[in-house]
């Protein structure tokens, strides 16, 4: 298949929900199609490029962050990007269009489906999805739900990243995408065989609202009396404030500020740690939780939606309601028990055979092929 990818978030731009489009779009190439994509450029990235296989686009824009976009951002991508994707789908002729992220991706993909004919799929990730993050999008969707339902019913098929999004879409649009969960690629090393000691808890993301990483200083602040080591891996508006908490709570000493990190040394840290610690308000489905799942880390996550998908409560690892009365009781139960810690361990490792990015690809593959041949496409290879 010739497949135009649309995602406003790309590596090195965006978060999780850049490096799943990534992620896929790199897969299908290795499986012989030809993949375009046409994401938000910065001054820093080149125009053009092809990264493993995938021709990436990154026409102009007037995003100023890699880690955030605001919503007038988002607007400004999409004018753009408009012209771009027109150009490849005229000279092109894609088989098949995949957007990630409904809004604001989903817009350009139904309006290039309504001047060439070119079907789209939908691939919904949780912030584009009406109460997935209500705080931050409720007032935004009240007023774009008009424009949004003809995006998801004019769409030749959709998908989503956990059962949780697929839940909340389709309460809002009455369609039922497809639940393709993420995925990541297998870790090839042993695990260790009995955990760090002290146990070395790590905490991987953005450091915003939506993580909540006040809530983990708090929380570890009330099993001081334990012996563990924290590390944060990442960077927000929230960074310094976690930082001066850290130090007002007298834990700062035991804590480390790694910022972003390259793929390969978050793998190195995943790898050399035992629990990954996951405060957040909401989650679509955390690509860093599949990963601390390919490591063998034990869980300990709040009691949302988005986490239930990787987390077997008791198994390997806990939901926990969000105070850090709750998340400090779970943390002195395993920091405390090195047989529980391990136990958990090992089934995350087992879990993790549920997401290997192989399976989630050929999902992908199925859903892409299945869109363009029903509408009538002749699929190029």
């Amino acid at each position: 298949m010739k497949i135009l990818v649309l995602c406003y978030e790309y590596p090195p731009i965006g978060g999780g929900g850049g490096r799943v489009a990534a992620r896929v779009a790199e897969g299908l190439a290795k499986r012989g199609h030809a993949l375009r994509v046409v994401t938000s450029g910065m001054d820093h990235l080149p125009r053009a490029s092809v990264i493993n296989k995938v021709d990436v686009h990154r026409p102009g824009s007037f995003r100023r962050r890699e880690d955030t976009c605001s919503v007038p951002e988002m607007a400004l991508h999409l004018a753009t990007a408009f012209r771009p994707s027109l150009r490849i789908c005229r000279d092109w002729k894609p088989d098949i269009i995949h957007a990630h992220f409904v809004v604001p991706t989903g817009a350009l993909a139904f309006a290039l489906n309504r001047l060439t004919g070119i079907p789209y799929v939908l691939t919904a990730h949780l912030g584009d999805v009406p109460g997935g993050v209500p705080e931050q999008t409720d007032a935004l969707f009240k007023f774009l739900n008009p424009v949004i339902r003809p995006i998801w019913r004019k769409a030749a098929a959709a998908t989503a990243v956990s059962t949780f999004v697929a839940d909340l879409a389709k309460k809002a649009s009455g369609v039922a995408p497809r639940v393709i969960l993420n995925g990541t690629d297998p870790v090839s090393d042993e695990p260790r065989t009995a955990p760090n000691t002290p146990p070395h808890i790590l905490m991987l993301g953005r450091l915003s609202v939506q993580k909540d990483p006040l809530l983990a200083i708090r929380a570890l602040a009330l099993i001081r009396d334990l012996d563990w080591t924290f590390e944060v891996i990442g960077e927000g508006p929230l960074g310094n404030a976690m930082r001066d908490l850290a130090r007002a709570e007298n834990i700062a000493d035991r804590i480390t500020f790694s910022g972003w990190l390259g793929a390969e040394d978050v793998d190195r840290r995943l790898a050399a740690s035992d629990i990954l610690l996951m405060t957040s308000l909401h989650e679509g489905l955390p690509v860093a939780g599949i990963e601390a799942l390919h490591h063998g880390l034990a869980i300990v996550g709040s009691r949302i939606g988005g986490l239930a998908d990787i987390i077997d409560a008791g198994t390997n690892g806990f939901l926990v309601e969000r105070t850090p009365e709750a998340f400090q009781e779970t943390l002195r139960k395993i920091v405390g028990n090195p047989q529980l810690l391990q136990s958990l361990r090992s089934a995350s490792r087992e879990k993790s055979r549920n997401f290997r990015m192989e399976d989630r690809i050929a999902d992908y593959e199925d859903v892409l092929a299945a869109a363009a041949l029903h509408r009538g496409i002749h699929l190029t290879v």
